[in-house]
């Protein structure tokens, strides 16, 4: 049954209509800065969607409860254990109820965890219960981080398997991520990674102009229109909208935020004793309960950590071995791990795999070889795979400038890194500056364009300054290195392909 969402009017196209079915196939991704409209468009796909699917909001401000009056959506308190949590989403899906799970009040943290949970009770939920259900979560970048914040990494890893899991493998499961963010450079790649629909608002940084232009298939110059963009107004690419970048307006609402934007209101006049107001303790506050959810608890102390080793050395047998893997040094380790990390760099193909991916097919790899110890951690892997796609001679490894330009890097995120150590290595050597099919293959792409926007990105930043000569040849300087690269041609081919198919 094709059911035809109105989202509001198209700039002279009549109509804006979504394909609620195709929507449920293909999941959906908003970006807007704040004030753009985000919270209004949601709440109009959920309105006129509410007759015909089951629906799931998460809400980190509390703003959609107002649903529950007109559409009878259920709140759920997110002050609840998050066993409970896990029970009441399993509930949920059984019954076929449309909930809004309300996590205004909770720290970041415990918000994290508390949608973690709930996501994963509708996740595992049996295979009977698999119907149709429309998951919104706003304010996305919360859940799915890009990078670590002032929250814990369980905390962290499990907001974030939750997510993935909606949007990587909800859809055999009937889970339909909606997932609106302020900025995409602070979502997590691999979940919006998965969504087929977009809808972009108004943005202003040149980093998040420039990733929505790419996911709309827009150039550098068109990518300026998101700074024009009203409130309410949205640029739509997707399936169940638009084979082509369409603007929408979106349509009016029938409820209602409990937040609003603020307003501009007149001072009261001045108290006669404004001291006793502000000071004199009310009965009713006191008598007010205050209801949260108790904090977790504080991380041992290195001091506990010790101990426990301490006590775990103790405990174990005489005889019993250390360890299933032969005893190595530290150096031998690593050297063994600069060499599975060779290998991983050795496929022609690795260039344009995902780090989940390339940090799983490392993980194996490092287990065939018995590496002992634990292996690195995804940030750690990220690092050394950033370096490895360099791939420095001693001499240059061991240079001051190679030491200043990995010092620089660790400023950058982790996608572009390699990137930057690649045109640092080939100034530092006298080498020419790379091509934009070699930049494109190591920011994992195939396109020209979006290597030219990142070498203008580290321009902007004051890494790098990049000049023509009279040839039209490209030359990368770097002023903190005191360094520049040789002349070399922008339009040339790829040159790691080239060096991989000389070595075969």
């Amino acid at each position: 049954m094709q059911v035809a969402i109105d989202m509001g009017e198209t700039r002279g196209a009549g109509a804006a209509r979504m394909d609620l079915e195709e929507l449920l196939a293909t999941r959906l991704l908003v970006q807007g800065n704040s004030g753009s409209g985000k919270s209004h468009l949601l709440r109009r796909l959920l309105e006129q969607s509410a007759p015909w699917v089951q629906q799931c909001v998460i809400d980190p401000e509390g703003d959609f409860v107002t649903l529950a009056d007109k559409f009878g959506h259920l709140v759920v308190d997110a002050t609840r254990t998050e066993a409970e949590l896990t029970r009441i989403a399993t509930r949920v899906r059984q019954h076929r109820v449309s909930v809004v799970l309300n996590l205004e009040g909770l720290d970041a943290e415990q918000q994290m965890r508390a949608a973690a949970a709930f996501l994963g009770g509708m996740f595992d939920a049996d295979r009977d219960f698999w119907y149709p259900v429309l998951v919104v979560v706003d304010e996305a970048q919360l859940f799915a981080p890009a990078a670590a914040g002032e929250v814990s990494d369980e905390a962290r890893k499990v907001s974030l398997g939750a997510m993935t899991n909606l949007m990587c493998r909800g859809r055999k499961r009937g889970l339909a991520g909606v997932i609106a963010t302020q900025r995409l450079a602070k979502l997590a790649k691999n979940v919006a990674a998965e969504a087929s629909n977009f809808l972009m608002g108004r943005t202003f940084l040149d980093i998040d102009m420039a990733r929505a232009a790419d996911l709309l298939g827009m150039d550098r110059r068109q990518a300026e229109q998101f700074r024009d963009l009203a409130r309410g107004h949205f640029v739509a690419l997707g399936p169940a909208i638009s084979r082509r970048p369409l603007p929408i307006v979106i349509g009016a609402v029938e409820t209602s935020a409990r937040s609003t934007s603020p307003k501009l209101t007149p001072l009261p006049e001045a108290p006669v004793d404004a001291a006793d107001l502000i000071f004199s303790v009310d009965p009713e506050e006191l008598a007010r309960p205050v209801v949260r959810r108790p904090p977790p608890p504080p991380p041992p102390s290195t001091n506990e950590l010790l101990a426990q080793v301490a006590r775990a050395r103790a405990e174990r047998e005489p005889d019993a071995p250390t360890t299933l893997f032969p005893e190595i040094d530290e150096a031998e380790r690593e050297a063994m791990i600069k060499a599975v990390m060779a290998e991983l760099m050795g496929d022609p193909d690795a260039g344009f795999r995902t780090t989940a991916v390339l940090y799983q097919d490392f993980l194996v790899r490092c287990r065939i070889r018995r590496i002992p110890g634990e292996p690195p951690a995804l940030p750690a892997f990220k690092r050394l795979l950033a370096i490895a796609r360099v791939a420095p001679d001693e001499e240059v490894a061991a240079s001051d400038g190679w030491q200043q330009a990995l010092s620089l890097s660790e400023t950058l995120s982790d996608d572009v890194q390699g990137v930057f150590l690649v045109v640092a290595q080939a100034a530092l050597t006298g080498q020419a500056c790379p091509s934009d099919a070699t930049i494109a293959r190591l920011y994992g792409t195939h396109s020209a364009s979006r290597a030219r926007r990142l070498l203008t990105w580290f321009e902007e930043r004051g890494l790098i300054v990049i000049r023509t000569d009279f040839r039209g040849a490209r030359i990368a300087a770097f002023p903190d290195l005191g360094v520049e690269t040789a002349p070399g041609d922008p339009n040339g081919p790829d040159a790691l392909t080239d060096e991989r198919g000389a070595a075969e």
